[in-house]
């Protein structure tokens, strides 16, 4: 049976969600949309991350032991780069992937927590065995289960196209140094815990490696993007080419 905690958890996914789309509707359709939505969004991705980290970890600890298990935890990591977003001018780009996340969160609490509350179960699927769920609740865990893999390679390239946002942003002036430092380290970890970002990364890099090394590019610019390449791999503790033997893939709460 859901706990108390459970629900304020799927209510901040909920609270994203109705949010962002606000937020989201107001920049397709050119029309101004007042922050607030952007703050409430990441408020519900504080709250429903804090639960999860809360429940992974424990009580806050000043441990040398419990801050590194904390910082290597992928949800402190999405807890703390939405607590910088919501001290942040708006980026809409990255309320994107919370967004995403907290679909597939609401429609798998609203399948295993209240459908079953209004719709009655199928029958057992064996004699004597447990009964089966409801066909829209099974047809709604085979779409989750069919686009989610599609979800999250549309996350790991929206991360990127942050970062890309965040570096403009730097160098026009619009958005704090510290953002984009803190979003590459954030990066740097999501590369080790992803292999979405993996795959992103290697199809970038080689998409931009074949842009500037095809006939008529000058040398240069092969050479300096070798240069910046060789200093970023060295940087995550990984080269950025290719890398097939990589394995495991990021884990969502």
């Amino acid at each position: 049976m859901a706990t108390t905690q459970h629900y304020i958890w799927a209510g901040g996914h909920c609270l994203l969600l109705l949010c962002s789309l606000r937020f989201f509707l107001g920049k397709i359709m050119f029309t101004t949309v007042s922050g607030w939505w952007y703050k409430a969004s990441f408020t519900g991705a504080l709250v429903s991350y804090f639960i999860v980290c809360y429940k992974s970890l424990g009580p806050p600890s000043a441990s040398a032991a419990y801050l590194r298990r904390a910082l290597l935890d992928e949800n402190v990591q999405y807890f703390i780069m939405a607590f910088f977003w919501w001290t942040s001018r708006p980026i809409a780009l990255a309320l994107v992937p919370y967004s995403i996340f907290s679909l597939f969160h609401a429609l798998t609490f609203v399948r295993t927590t209240i459908m079953p509350q209004f719709l009655p179960p199928g029958p057992p699927a064996t004699a004597g065995g447990p009964p089966t769920p409801h066909p829209v609740a099974k047809k709604l865990q085979a779409w989750v289960k069919a686009n989610y893999d599609n979800a999250m390679k549309a996350v790991a390239y929206t991360e990127l196209l942050t970062m890309a946002r965040l570096t403009i942003g730097v160098v026009t002036f619009n958005v704090s140094f510290l953002l984009p430092i803190l979003y590459a380290h954030f990066l740097r970890q999501r590369w080790y815990q992803s292999k979405f970002t993996r795959e992103a990364v290697d199809i970038v890099h080689n998409y931009i490696r074949g842009f500037i090394t095809s006939p008529g590019r000058p040398p240069v610019l092969a050479q300096v993007y070798g240069q910046a390449t060789g200093l970023l791999g060295r940087w995550v503790g990984s080269t950025v080419a290719p890398n097939p033997a990589a394995a495991g893939g990021a884990r969502r709460q």
